[in-house]
């Protein structure tokens, strides 16, 4: 059954949102943030500081988008209020391990005592920093902070051992504020 739905967002102090046809651009104190939503049938408008998703005649699959575009734009105006900040803990039993960062990339050396460190690529509007044995990881898009702490936690994933015993990595302890 087709229905009307229409969904309304309040728009903070200080944020300031716009929206193409295809493009919306959140931008706040702490950052920006850009997405591309394109769906013919949902209308997205920016009007008197709030922001408007509407559809005609909505089926079950528009009123699930308007409602997962609806927590997107949440998260976005959050994002740019107070960025999203995830805690990792490095854990190293057998060999020490060495973290760092280095211009566009996330390094671990000496990981189970190997020669040749692994490698990643930091994507941009990531800000990584290394406090003693924790990795701190802050973006204003709640996307890209979990999409990079899971890639942390992959660069480093053990195979091919008892991971009983081998129980080194760097582990999500924290994840956008909510303890894990």
């Amino acid at each position: 059954m087709k229905k009307e739905i229409s969904e309304t967002i309040e728009i903070p102090q200080g944020v300031s949102i716009s929206y193409d046809s295809i493009n919306l651009l959140v931008k706040g104190p702490k950052g920006e943030v850009k997405r591309t939503f394109v769906d013919p049938q949902i209308k997205i408008k920016v009007e008197n500081n709030k922001l408007n998703i509407n559809c005609k005649k909505s089926t079950k699959r528009e009123s699930k988008k308007i409602y997962s575009y609806k927590a997107h734009f949440k998260n976005m105006i959050l994002g740019v209020q107070s960025p999203f900040v995830y805690k990792l803990k490095i854990c190293s039993g057998h060999f020490p391990m060495n973290v760092s960062v280095s211009g566009e990339k996330f390094i671990v050396k000496n990981f189970l005592g190997e020669k040749i460190p692994r490698e990643m690529k930091i994507k941009k509007g990531v800000n990584i920093k290394i406090a003693g044995d924790q990795i701190l990881i802050e973006s204003s898009d709640v996307e890209i902070a979990g999409n990079t702490a899971s890639n942390i936690e992959q660069l480093v994933k053990i195979s091919k051992r008892d991971l009983r015993v081998f129980q080194d990595g760097i582990y999500l302890i924290e994840k956008a504020g909510e303890p894990i």
